[in-house]
């Protein structure tokens, strides 16, 4: 017959769950992880919304060909673009763009049309720099793209995005 260490005894109590160095571990590890992810997410949400300006540029290129096409000069604003508060499209609202877009913000970008002689321009600006984006976009009627890294809005003479 065997004879147990504790017989005659209670039983020796077993603490269930973790220590509290255990979960100290396991925070710090977790809390690490973090610090590392952030940062990238943030970058691909930025790169994310920098790609959808440069889509929303080329939409509004598109829009401003289509405009001049049907009313013989370019638009001189994005209200011109987007669609009429009630109605049929007009030369004051053509309805070749979203609402969003003619607002002037879309996704953490502000867009803006000039006229200029025998054309237009558009700029993209972040609405927060380092937030919102990193980059800002310009385009003519000549639908070559120019990007700027840094606060300034993008000009003709900025560098030529690829």
């Amino acid at each position: 017959m065997r004879i147990l260490p504790w017989a005659g005894h209670a039983r020796p109590h077993r603490q269930k769950g973790f220590s509290l160095i255990e979960l100290l571990i396991v925070v710090s590890i977790i809390l690490i992880l973090i610090t590392i992810a952030v940062p990238r997410f943030t970058r691909a949400q930025m790169y994310t919304r920098e790609t959808a300006a440069i889509q929303a540029v080329r939409t509004i290129y598109t829009a401003e060909v289509q405009f001049q096409s049907q009313y013989g000069r370019y638009a001189a604003s994005l209200t011109e673009l987007g669609p009429p508060a009630s109605g049929a499209p007009s030369p004051s609202a053509a309805d070749l763009i979203g609402n969003d877009l003619a607002n002037g913000e879309k996704q953490g970008y502000k867009f803006t049309v000039a006229a200029i002689p025998g054309g237009y321009t558009v700029n993209a600006v972040p609405v927060t720099y380092g937030t919102s984006g990193s980059r800002s976009f310009y385009c003519d009627q000549t639908m070559q793209i120019h990007e700027n890294y840094g606060p300034e809005p993008a000009t003709a003479q900025s560098k030529e995005l690829r």
